[in-house]
């Protein structure tokens, strides 16, 4: 009895690591998109100052949209990561634990979306 309630306290503690690695990479996400949004801002005053005499960039100033877009990421994944937190707790507990492809699937594809819109961009601007 002792040793599975160690399994039990483990599987538990994993759970919460894992949620937790899930976090930083949310708040790591949320965090660039936050970045790239403030420096769209930042160019776009900068032409506005400068009388618009002067290309600062040759991109057609997606930096706005994409910033935005790599937060609603952020924001996706750490609600998708609660949610699987949440749902892999209640399996343990009850000791019937299965693995969530959804969530990764979801997260997988809109990660990978986003990564050719990136990708995209910074060709095109080339």
């Amino acid at each position: 009895m002792q040793e599975d309630n160690k399994n039990n306290i483990s599987n538990h503690l994993a759970n919460e690591r894992t949620f937790l690695a899930w976090v930083r990479t949310a708040i790591a996400m949320m965090g660039f998109g936050f970045i790239l949004v403030k420096f769209s801002l930042f160019l776009k005053q900068l032409s506005l100052v400068a009388g618009e005499k002067i290309i600062i960039h040759s991109q057609k100033g997606y930096s706005g949209l994409t910033g935005i877009l790599l937060v609603a990421a952020g924001v996706l994944t750490l609600l998708m990561s609660y949610i699987n937190y949440q749902k892999t707790k209640k399996q343990i507990s009850r000791n019937t634990y299965e693995g969530n492809s959804t969530m990764l699937l979801t997260l997988t594809v809109s990660l990978i979306a986003l990564s050719v819109f990136l990708i995209y961009y910074l060709v095109t601007g080339i």
